[in-house]
């Protein structure tokens, strides 16, 4: 699969404080990649990178093949969809609404919204089963829906490359794997999917690839079980985990078990 982003031997600063160190990585086309790693690894950094919202040195990013210094803000407004991490919404607007504003980068200033505007609207609301509350405000809304609509806002971007970081947080069991569902029918479309998770179940079981991060350095990529070995999860996070199988033939999964 080609790659919708690549990072070569990038590095960024807070200040002082080197926060990616010559990082090499990629996001590939219709695939799911999973970003993990310990609290402060650099997770988050690396979507700021490719957004252009972090100046970065010493390499080079690429967004479908053309160098991330040759977008517009506009261009790339419309080839990334970004989620935040707790990004969160308690305004007095409607969720529809809300939802809407994923339409901007396809509409020119103070353009009424579209039919196809309104058909992206509907159908990511309903794949995120939000729609029965799209008419209630914002405020009014569980920190779980709230969730569920700021992730249809991305998804009717329609873009062809997905960043959601921490997506999972606020949502229910049930929930978290219907997002996940989601992330991989966006892939099945073509969408280069990256998602960032702290829940290694969630990763293991649902990702394509797993990029593991540690104090801004790439610990490890490739498939969950190899990016996920014993090794990396005792040398990473300190732990060790169950592995489980998928009666069904499927794939795997991995259960954090002890600390070491």
């Amino acid at each position: 699969m080609s790659a919708a982003v690549a990072f070569e031997r990038i590095s960024a600063r807070y200040g002082t404080r080197l926060v990616l160190n010559e990082v090499r990585a990629r996001f590939a086309k219709g695939a799911v990649t999973g970003i993990v790693g310990p609290n402060g690894a650099g997770k988050t950094t690396l979507f700021r990178a490719a957004l252009g919202l972090l100046p970065s040195f010493g390499g080079m990013i690429t967004v479908l093949d053309k160098p991330l210094s040759d977008w517009s803000r506009e261009g790339l407004a419309r080839t990334i969809a970004y989620l935040p991490q707790g990004s969160d919404a308690h305004w007095p607007i409607r969720a529809r609404q809300l939802v809407s504003l994923g339409r901007l980068p396809h509409r020119g200033p103070f353009a009424s919204l579209s039919g196809v505007d309104a058909i992206a609207i509907d159908e990511a609301l309903v794949r995120c089963d939000a729609r029965q509350f799209g008419e209630r405000r914002m405020d009014e809304l569980s920190a779980g829906e709230r969730a569920r609509v700021l992730f249809a806002r991305a998804l009717a971007t329609a873009a062809p490359i997905l960043l959601a970081d921490e997506p999972a947080a606020y949502l229910d069991p049930a929930h978290q794997l219907r997002l996940m569902e989601l992330l991989r029918e966006e892939a099945s479309r073509g969408t280069a999917v990256a998602v960032t998770l702290h829940d290694l179940a969630l990763a293991s079981r649902h990702c394509d690839e797993i990029i593991v991060l540690d104090r801004g350095r790439v610990a490890g990529q490739g498939a969950p079980e190899v990016a996920l070995s014993d090794a990396a999860l005792a040398r990473v996070f300190g732990i060790s985990a169950m592995h489980t199988r998928d009666p069904a033939g499927g794939r795997g999964a991995l259960t954090p078990w002890q600390r070491l």
